[in-house]
């Protein structure tokens, strides 16, 4: 959420980049500000009738004790009149502060001055390519129909059980899939992630700390009955483990990680490029989120960035690494390297993580402050990505390491398997 002293202070610069988001801010940049300036007034009347209210009341003690009734009855009458008023303007600044909360919950954030300006994905920028796409032999499979050949994963079962979109993983496919998680966590705690184990559901204030709600509520599932929701990423969560911190800036940087299954509704997904684990209501997915400085928080999104990469480039899989465009960043990052991961029978490519920095937005929202060296209060600055959301590695792995033979492990994994083929 953006600060309305930032709006104020820069809202023309802003009003300029919220254009790449094809977003237009100037009317509702009109609307907070006007909202906050009735807020300010509202409140300094009301604090002027507070005061007064409460100089009087002294007053009227003192007259009663003197014996001076009748000056303290008049006293009394204004201090009544007082009461309503204040009753009133406490009503009318109870509306504002809620009207404006909810007007700066409906902008996103301001994109970092290099995301390019863009519709969609199709804008996007390509930074980084590496690695091999293979040569597949005639005759190769799509992972759906790999996973039905060797067993491994059930999509009819899971959805006899459940739904489409809920697969279940069975032999060597299940074994995969948890050599996958161990091997992701493994990774991020050598590189400095505490690991937590987190409630699969969060309460409604969680949601809006990190953004789901209201941007995304269509997509959350709901428990009705009891207001949670199943947590879309393992981002939520972590990330609100902080909600309401006042912290020292020599508690920077705080790693952590998880493993979660997420679930998303993904309302309106339809066609052949969502079949198989292309996507799903419920994935695996280990996550990394970091707390950091705001003069850090960009030299920390590189980290981020890189560590992926070496996932990737230990598994052997061709990935490219994308810049977001406006048009396709998400609501509350400044900036986000997408990596995708070629999919060689599919012959396309398929995103597998997304690395996000989202300065003080999250931060905003979430009221996770920081004393810095000179004992004044700041927003932190809040980073996630994924490493690794598992379906698509998982694809990317089926596919482009079938073999006449069967499905060859990475070479990494065999250790976490217990096996080094799939046949």
């Amino acid at each position: 959420m953006l600060q309305v002293s930032k709006i104020a202070e820069h809202k023309e610069e802003y009003i300029k980049a919220l254009k790449k988001r094809n977003f237009d801010a100037s009317d509702i940049f009109e609307q907070v500000l006007t909202l906050d300036e009735t807020r300010r007034s509202t409140q300094a009347s009301l604090d002027d009738i507070l005061a007064s209210s409460n100089k009087m009341s002294k007053e009227i003690g003192l007259l009663f004790k003197n014996g001076e009734h009748e000056k303290a009855n008049i006293l009394k009458e204004k201090t009544s009149r007082l009461k309503e008023e204040s009753k009133e303007l406490s009503e009318k600044l109870t509306a504002t502060v809620a009207d404006l909360q909810n007007l700066l919950y409906t902008i996103p954030n301001i994109p970092h001055e290099s995301v390019p300006a863009g519709k969609s994905e199709e804008d996007n920028e390509e930074v980084y390519k590496e690695g091999d796409i293979p040569v597949l032999a005639e005759g190769s499979m799509p992972h759906w129909e790999l996973a039905k050949k060797y067993d491994i994963i059930d999509f009819e079962l899971g959805n006899k059980i459940t739904g489409a979109g809920f697969p279940v993983y069975k032999g060597k496919g299940a074994r995969l899939q948890r050599a996958l998680i161990t091997w992701f966590l493994d990774k991020a705690t050598e590189a400095g992630y505490t690991e937590y184990q987190l409630p699969l559901m969060v309460n409604e204030a969680s949601g809006f700390g990190t953004g789901q709600l209201p941007d995304k509520e269509g997509q959350m599932y709901h428990v009705t009955e009891d207001d949670l929701y199943l947590i879309p990423t393992a981002e939520v969560p972590v990330t609100n483990m902080f909600r309401d911190n006042l912290m020292n800036e020599k508690d920077f940087p705080v790693l952590c990680t998880g493993y979660t299954p997420c679930f998303r509704r993904e309302a309106g997904s339809y066609g052949a490029h969502v079949r198989g684990l292309n996507r799903l209501h419920q994935f695996d997915k280990v996550e990394i989120v970091r707390l950091e400085t705001p003069e850090n928080s960009y030299a920390a999104l590189d980290n981020m960035v890189e560590h992926v990469k070496g996932l990737l480039k230990e598994l052997k899989l061709p990935y490219r690494i994308l810049r977001l465009c406006g048009g396709d960043l998400g609501f509350t990052s400044a900036l986000t390297f997408d990596f995708e991961v070629f999919s060689t029978a599919q012959d396309r490519w398929l995103e597998i993580s997304s690395v996000s920095n989202f300065e003080n937005f999250q931060a905003n929202r979430l009221k996770l402050r920081y004393k810095n060296k000179e004992n004044k209060k700041e927003l932190a600055h809040t980073l996630n990505g994924s490493a690794l959301a598992l379906p698509r590695v998982l694809a990317g792995i089926l596919e482009n390491y079938q073999t006449e033979e069967g499905i060859k492990i990475p070479e990494v994994l065999v250790p976490y398997c217990g096996f080094d083929i799939i046949d």
